[in-house]
């Protein structure tokens, strides 16, 4: 009955999707635009400054050079200087910002980061050479909204666009973030509309960038699966320039041949992808400063053309957690009919939660005493990431807390529930109860600020409860198929980031560390999944335990009724009896 009303919230989310509203179009051609002399460009700026991490000399050299050219070129010039955190620890970073005032109110912002970790990294500078080519192009027209170039710097993790999010000037119809511009190796989606929130870059914004790299390289732009655009809404982990500005409110997106995982060490550069992918970028600009105000980032997942709403998720998701505590309450009234303690069932599902809450508040700990140095405020990607002896050592720490706690201090908490009253096995109507009733209420918790990562325990909390319920023996395989099955999608997440972000394991253990160092996720979301991960133990150690009990004999049928012959003349007085 529970799952009576999922049916009326799947009609609901059929009858909420919209048409995704098109690209935005212009009649004038980005002629002027010269792909060779951005090409041109960034060779002579990967020679004259090749060192360029973020903070050093060479940033600030070439810095100074972005500046000077953007004042030769008519634009009012600006810098920033701020201390921003990097891979390499808290740095004096600067931004360069130039402004082309337009004839009316809002504005148009282009961004590259000039700053890399490797030397000379001529792709790196791809970006920065057609924000130049850009300015050059712009100086000699009027525009009807404020143009606005950038240079940030630091690099991975983005702390320059996080500082020039925060301090433009509003209103902003349009943040185009530049990449890998020139490339030779394709990683679809090359447009990429994800922020480190719960917000998309509006369909016009990412419908207009896609349209004008058809136009002028007759590439497409790519897309990011369901699954993907679930785990991007999720666990809101964007490694790019455009992220910051979305978790602002500011339209945006990324343009890259390499999309948010960012060029390999030793890629390669090509002429035609910076001339296509700079000429996209002019178009674009032309488009959008012509076209009306776009509308705000939100949050909606992209289905063949078409938006399905975030209220429609949370109401999809919300019936099917419903459905669940619904027989999660009456399972509660019947073991509390029965005598089982529902209390310390509870406090064991959570015990074992404890030691990976304990590693989360370790690395809050030393973060807060300055041991991690190198926290950026947002994701990386695995070619910024390398393992010092410091991160090594506070893994291994992090490692010993939950292996201590799992072997020491739970098993302390377990004997002391073991001694209040009745019996005490991890198996029955008492631990199905509890467990249920912790994972409902981590799930719901989690649906009230994040419907779609609440969406990753639905097929946890439907499968988990044919395991955990004494009533239902279902055989092992069948359990450890539930089992895996519910702990797919949180699993196959993981794997979708470290493959996008170039992480191999150790990299992509160090990058939780980072996010929790770094506030991408707070101290109350790893406290969840902490609990989510102690209830997966807690439905495994029942699966055991209900693994090694006797299958109860059939009980044979002693009445006679339906299951056997109930016809008329079965109980006499029938004319047919009387006659016999």
């Amino acid at each position: 009955m529970g799952l009576v009303p999922v049916v009326l919230a799947v009609i609901v989310l059929a009858f909420s999707l919209n048409d995704q509203q098109g690209g935005l179009g212009t009649n004038l051609a980005p002629a002027a635009y010269s792909g060779g002399y951005a090409y041109a460009t960034m060779n002579t700026l990967a020679n004259a400054y090749p060192h360029r991490r973020p903070g050093s000399p060479g940033d600030r050299a070439l810095a100074s050079y972005i500046a000077g050219q953007f004042r030769g070129d008519g634009f009012t010039v600006s810098t920033d200087s701020f201390l921003g955190r990097t891979v390499d620890g808290s740095r004096s970073l600067e931004n360069v910002v130039g402004v082309r005032a337009g004839l009316t109110a809002g504005s148009i912002v282009v961004v590259a980061d000039r700053s890399s970790l490797r030397s000379p990294d001529r792709v790196g500078l791809s970006g920065t050479a057609v924000l130049l080519e850009l300015a050059r192009l712009i100086s000699g027209e009027t525009q009807q909204r404020t143009i606005v170039l950038a240079s940030t710097s630091g690099s991975a993790g983005a702390a320059g666009a996080v500082r020039l999010a925060k301090t433009l000037q509003q209103p902003v119809d349009a943040v185009i973030a530049l990449g890998d511009m020139a490339g030779t190796s394709l990683r679809e989606p090359l447009v990429v509309p994800w922020s480190n929130g719960q917000d998309v870059a509006p369909p016009v914004l990412r419908n207009t960038m896609a349209a004008a790299l058809a136009a002028q390289t007759s590439l497409p732009a790519g897309s990011t699966g369901l699954a993907g655009q679930i785990a991007h809404l999720a666990f809101p982990m964007a490694a790019s320039e455009q992220a910051p500005f979305g978790d602002s409110g500011d339209p945006a997106v990324l343009l890259s041949t390499s999309s948010e995982q960012g060029p390999a060490a030793n890629e390669s550069t090509s002429l035609g992808s910076i001339s296509g992918f700079g000429a996209a970028v002019t178009q674009a600009i032309s488009a959008l400063d012509s076209g009306p105000e776009l509308q705000a980032p939100s949050s909606y997942l992209s289905f063949d053309g078409k938006s399905i709403p975030a209220w429609a998720v949370r109401f999809l998701v919300l019936t099917m957690i419903v459905a669940v505590l619904g027989a999660t309450i009456d399972g509660l009234a019947r073991a509390r009919r029965r005598g089982h303690p529902i209390t310390r069932w509870v406090v064991w599902v959570l015990s074992a939660a404890l030691p990976f809450a304990l590693a989360a508040l370790v690395v809050f700990g030393a973060n807060v005493a300055g041991l991690i140095g190198s926290a950026p405020p947002g994701p990386v990607g695995g070619g910024a990431l390398t393992l010092h002896g410091g991160a090594i050592a506070l893994l291994a720490v992090v490692a010993l807390v939950i292996l201590v706690g799992g072997l020491w201090l739970r098993p302390l908490i377990v004997r002391a529930i073991a001694l209040g009253p009745g019996p005490f096995e991890p198996y029955g109507a008492g631990a199905a109860a509890g467990l249920l009733l912790v994972l409902t209420v981590v799930a719901l918790a989690l649906w009230v600020t994040n419907p779609f990562a609440a969406l990753l325990l639905v097929p946890a909390l439907h499968l988990w409860m044919w395991i955990v319920v004494p009533d239902v023996r279902v055989p092992t395989p069948a359990m450890i198929m539930l089992l895996l099955a519910g702990l797919a999608a949180p699993v196959l997440i993981a794997l979708y980031y470290a493959v996008s972000l170039g992480l191999d394991p150790a990299q992509l253990a160090w990058s939780w560390v980072l996010l929790l160092a770094g506030g991408a996720v707070g101290l109350v979301s790893a406290l969840e999944w902490s609990i989510v991960v102690g209830c997966a133990l807690s439905v495994i150690a029942i699966a055991v335990r209900a693994a090694r009990q006797p299958r109860p004999e059939p009980v044979p049928v002693t009445i006679r009724g339906p299951v056997s012959y109930a016809g008329p003349g079965s109980l006499g007085g029938t004319k047919s009896a009387l006659r016999r």
